[in-house]
């Protein structure tokens, strides 16, 4: 546990990648083999649930350190992050543990199913045996927020050069149903048997945003061109007479979507597609419909009835049992097309857009909206199916966002390295003399700007309600965000989809920004 969490340590103090690559390289080469599975389960999302809830944690701490509740709360509004708030204030360890992380792991495992007495009991324990570093990645993983700036693609190269095995390949032996508890580090990573999992996906390739114009990749001819839909990507997977729907974040989501049934069921066996889980009827439907179905661990008759769901087919990954991705693009699209996928309901090939010339294609792109789209992909029909996002092959020529004037509001720390910033901010647009909140951001601006941003929060506040601070409504931003629809949750009666600040504006004045109307009216022209 103590080189876990050195690791976390150095791993929060840069922001190079490099560095990060060195010390997961190092650690790789160094832990056991035990420590190295649930290093990857931990940062490839598949630790173990929590086991005591954060309330609780947030009570035993409090009464472990001796401070008041309320002196607690404030410093934990100061530091933005519970598991380090918590850290900082424990009372200096009184005995030294030995464990390793895996046998911490196993413990966290085995407690969740506890009293709560024993529970107090353990992790009260746990604490007074960590040293400071300790305690923070131990509570990370306690709180559920274990979120270290390294991404799944620098781990990979990392263990791929600790193992000498290339990085495709570490990142498709990462794929698929295993857990740290059904697997040892040498079966998942090292004899790796692909036939033994036949759930298992293939690592998704990603579209890299065209920033150039079009007409810079040669061609049009050379290139396929398709709708850019907004659904969930995903994979469908048929072998061995066993259906498997992954979404790209690596959830087996199968059971979510029983109509898929209905056409898994006469696709042949050893074939894997790839394609988007898209809410669909007649047209697609906004994404805010398929989130009313992404989160029920059961989806009744009604809801299906209310959002459909399709499968839009855009690549084949293996067909007949044989991996295909190393074929053209325009070949795996010929495989596609023998399918009888006109027969099969719930499942539609992606179709390929006509255009003769770049600029042709351009005008296209302007009537996105209408079509229910966001966009264009374009791909090299020559491509090979890669690993991750590449430059160079595969294109999304996104519409420009829509976007609004608003005034911040309210203001909340953000986490990480900005723990210490509010740099989290609630916008909002004018309804008569009233202001009504619309939308919540965190990204856009340069640092530089998030602290003159701060310093104004600091300086303006109103009201705090817990972490959150109440500002004059002052500072004017150009939000932007790529969709809009009806939401019953939100006061506004509206929902944007990907809101970001596109710009501080500091030419504007609050009462120059935009209205409620403004947003309803946007509504009216491209909510579907």
């Amino acid at each position: 546990m103590k080189n876990f969490a050195a690791l976390i340590y150095a791993l929060d103090q840069t922001n190079k990648t490099n560095n990060k690559l060195d010390l997961l390289t190092e650690y790789f080469n160094s832990a056991n083999d035990k420590d190295k599975l649930w290093t990857l389960a931990i940062f490839n999302h598949r630790r173990p649930s929590r086991p005591i809830n954060r309330t609780l944690i947030r009570q035993y701490a409090q009464q472990l350190s001796g401070i008041p509740a309320w002196l607690f709360d404030e410093s934990y509004s100061i530091v933005g992050d519970l598991s380090e708030t918590i850290a900082l204030l424990l009372p200096q360890p009184t005995m030294q543990h030995n464990k390793s992380l895996s046998e911490w792991m196993n413990e966290i495992v085995n407690i969740k199913a506890a009293e709560e007495l024993e529970k107090k009991q353990w992790l009260t324990n746990a604490w007074m045996g960590m040293n400071k570093t300790e305690r923070f990645a131990f509570n990370k993983f306690l709180t559920g927020s274990f979120r270290i700036g390294v991404s799944a693609k620098t781990v990979q190269k990392a263990l791929a050069r600790a193992t000498s095995i290339d990085e495709a390949g570490i990142a498709h032996r990462l794929m698929g149903k295993w857990t740290p508890t059904t697997t040892t580090f040498n079966q998942l990573i090292i004899e790796h048997n692909e036939a033994a999992d036949d759930s298992k996906p293939y690592p998704f390739y990603l579209a890299y945003p065209l920033t150039q114009e079009p007409s810079e990749l040669g061609e049009i001819e050379k290139w396929q061109v398709e709708w850019k839909w907004d659904g969930i990507r995903g994979q469908i997977i048929k072998r061995n007479d066993e259906a498997f729907v992954w979404s790209r974040g690596e959830e087996l989501v199968t059971d979510k979507y029983p109509e898929y049934e209905k056409f898994i069921s006469n696709l042949p066996n050893g074939i894997v597609l790839d394609g988007e889980i898209l809410p669909y009827n007649n047209h697609p439907l906004p994404f805010s419909a398929l989130q009313k179905r992404i989160g029920r661990k059961k989806v009744s008759k009604k809801l299906m009835e209310e959002v459909p769901v399709i499968f839009m087919v855009y690549d084949v990954l293996e067909h007949e049992g044989e991996d295909v991705r190393s074929l053209p693009l325009n070949k795996r699209r010929e495989i596609i097309e023998r399918l009888p996928l006109k027969k099969l309901p719930n499942l539609k090939l992606s179709t390929m857009v006509k255009a003769k010339s770049w600029l042709e294609l351009a005008q296209m792109r302007e009537t996105s909206r209408a079509n229910f789209a966001e966009g264009f992909m374009i791909k090299n029909k020559e491509s090979t199916y890669k690993v991750g996002r590449k430059k160079g092959d595969w294109w999304k020529w996104k519409v420009d966002p829509l976007t609004i004037d608003a005034v911040m509001i309210y203001a909340q720390r953000g986490s990480g390295r900005r723990a210490n910033l509010y740099t989290d901010y609630t916008f909002a647009v004018k309804d008569g003399d009233k202001l009504v909140p619309f939308a919540k951001a965190y990204s856009g601006l340069t640092d530089e700007e998030f602290r003159k941003v701060n310093q104004f929060i600091r300086k303006n506040t109103l009201d705090r309600f817990g972490p959150v601070r109440s500002v004059k409504p002052e500072l004017v931003f150009e939000i932007g965000f790529e969709g809009i629809a009806k939401s019953n949750r939100h006061k506004s009666g509206i929902a944007l989809r990907f809101p970001r600040m596109l710009k501080w504006r500091t030419d504007k004045d609050a009462s120059e920004i935009n209205t409620l109307a403004d947003l309803q009216k946007l509504l009216e022209i491209y909510g579907n």
